[in-house]
């Protein structure tokens, strides 16, 4: 991934808070032939540095153990319209861009055909996903037989990091004014947006 100087991750502790967040990303894969992605919910072992999950065992893609695996992991992402650019009236050499944080995670792809293993994982998951719900749901809600079945029917995926590639791009490279203009536009706008904002208020910018 291409990142330039201006637009790296501010730091490893965000790229850990990013990784951490409880939502999908994407795992690619190669089998031999061509790309292979799956769209999945991972975990993020900082201790043991991998991203852990699991798929369909009718996936293959649990299989795909020769090759290097790449997980892309998305942040809050949003449209900047060059009406926001203060400079767009001082000289109108203004263009729409897109602001967006995301990371390139790569590393071995190691899969465990166990279920305990995978019981453990979709237990730590739940509670990831469950734990700020008003009545969180339990693995143990469920009757043991069906769940017993539903671990047979998947495979685990443990992505051993080898390297992460962090991209924060979020208009760094414009005029302190540009950057206000920016972030105020995103302010009032849909949820993603407000995200994207709140994300550029947390992130170094040049001074005024």
């Amino acid at each position: 991934m291409y990142v330039p100087a201006h637009f790296a991750a501010p730091s490893e502790a965000a790229v850990h808070e990013l990784l951490s967040r409880p939502a999908a990303s994407d795992l690619v894969t190669w089998d031999g032939r061509q790309m292979v992605a799956t769209t999945l919910p991972l975990l993020f072992d900082p201790d043991a540095g991998a991203l852990l999950g699991h798929v369909a065992r009718n996936n293959t893609q649990w299989q795909h153990t020769a090759a290097e695996a790449l997980v892309i992991v998305r942040g809050p992402d949003a449209y900047v319209t060059p009406s926001a650019y203060a400079t767009k009236h001082e000289h109108g050499r203004v263009v729409p861009t897109w602001n967006y944080i995301t990371a390139h995670v790569y590393g071995t792809l190691v899969a465990h055909d166990d279920p305990a293993w995978t019981e453990t994982l979709v237990r730590r998951l739940t509670t990831l996903h469950e734990s700020a719900r008003p009545s969180p749901w339990s693995v143990d809600d469920a009757p043991r037989p069906f769940i017993e079945g539903q671990l047979r029917a998947i495979v685990g995926v443990e992505i051993a990091i080898t390297r992460i590639e962090a991209k924060w791009k979020l208009s760094q490279n414009r005029s302190p004014a540009d950057i206000a203009g920016v972030r105020a536009s995103l302010a009032t706008g849909t949820a993603p947006e407000r995200q994207v904002a709140a994300a550029m208020s947390d992130t170094p910018h040049p001074p005024a």
